[in-house]
């Protein structure tokens, strides 16, 4: 069983960043992928970015290429996301979610992730 804890969500304007983290026990880090994920009311949750248990492979959703940077630090259990550039149409709940597996690429759909955390919120004022 792997628990995962997400911080570091807030509300900020538009054109600030933030650094999200997710700390994660009860598995060995790094036999994890790991992605970032995100649902506004209303909306099904959608991919941020992933990462796979090595940090050498990464993909991002097209809407945060260029301004999200996601990365792991194994030896403190703590996946990273920092956002940089918020726009008001980023505001969501941010969720970090896990699944057991040491490959060299990525997944992005939800159905892959067998651990999440209870989520952040991140609101970008206008």
């Amino acid at each position: 069983q792997v628990q995962l804890v997400e911080s570091g969500g807030g509300l900020v304007a538009a054109g600030d960043s933030l650094r999200l983290s997710c700390a994660a026990s009860g598995r060995t880090f790094d036999t994890l992928a790991m992605a970032w994920f995100r649902q506004a009311p209303g909306k099904e949750r959608e991919f941020v970015t992933a990462i796979n248990w090595s940090g050498t492979s990464t993909s991002f959703a097209d809407s945060v290429k260029g301004r999200f940077t996601i990365s792991r630090d194994n030896a403190k259990n703590t996946l990273y996301l920092q956002m940089n550039s918020l726009k008001p149409e980023d505001t969501a709940k941010y969720y970090c979610g896990a699944t057991a597996a040491q490959v060299s690429f990525t997944y992005t759909g939800t159905s892959w992730y067998t651990w999440w955390g209870h989520g952040t919120q991140v609101t970008v004022s206008s």
